[in-house]
C-alpha cells in the first residue's frame, strides 16, 4: 500500500506535536546531545523566530503530524523535520518540494557537516555545496547549501 501524506499549514495547535517531532529526531540523530535539556529554548525560538517569520507546512498521515518543513521570506530552509519511521520515504522530498515551490527563486539551508546522510538527501534533491560555516551554539561545522531553479 503506498504511502499517503497530506500536506498544510502549520496551526497554533500543532505546536506540541511539532516540537515532540524535532526532540525526537533531534534525540536520535545525536544521541550525545541533551535535547531534553533544550526544549524550553527551543520551543522559545520556535514562538518567537520561526513561527512569526517563516511559511511552515507540516505533514499528516491518518490524521498524525509526521513531518514538517519551514521556510522563511528569503527561501532559508531553517527546519526539515521527518518522523523517524517515515525516514527513507517519499515524505522528506515531498516537504522539500514544498519549500522549493514557496521559495521559487531558491532555497539555501545549513547542515551538520557531520550529518551524512541528510547532506546525500540534500544532494539528491538539487542542493549544491554553498560553503561552510560553524554553529554559533554547538560550535558544530555546518556546510551551506543552495538549490536554484
Amino acid at each position: 500500500m503506498a504511502e499517503k501524506f497530506q500536506l498544510r499549514p502549520y496551526r497554533a495547535d500543532d505546536e506540541d506535536a511539532t516540537i515532540a517531532l524535532w526532540l525526537e529526531t533531534w534525540r536520535l540523530a545525536y544521541p550525545s546531545i541533551d535535547f531534553d535539556a533544550r526544549v524550553d529554548w527551543w520551543r522559545e525560538r520556535w514562538r518567537n523566530e520561526l513561527v512569526p517569520n517563516a511559511a511552515i507546512v507540516v505533514a499528516e498521515q491518518a490524521g498524525a503530524l509526521v513531518g514538517f518543513v519551514t521556510i522563511d521570506a528569503s527561501g532559508y530552509l531553517d527546519q526539515l523535520v521527518v518522523a523517524p519511521d517515515h525516514w527513507g520515504s517519499k515524505l522528506a522530498t515531498m516537504l522539500v518540494d514544498e519549500a522549493k515551490r514557496l521559495s521559487p527563486d531558491g532555497v539555501t539551508l545549513k547542515v551538520n557537516a557531520d550529518n551524512n546522510r541528510a547532506i546525500r538527501f540534500y544532494e539528491r534533491n538539487g542542493f549544491v555545496h554553498a560553503g561552510e560555516d560553524v554553529n554559533p551554539g554547538s560550535k558544530r561545522l555546518v556546510l551551506k547549501m543552495a538549490w536554484k531553479p
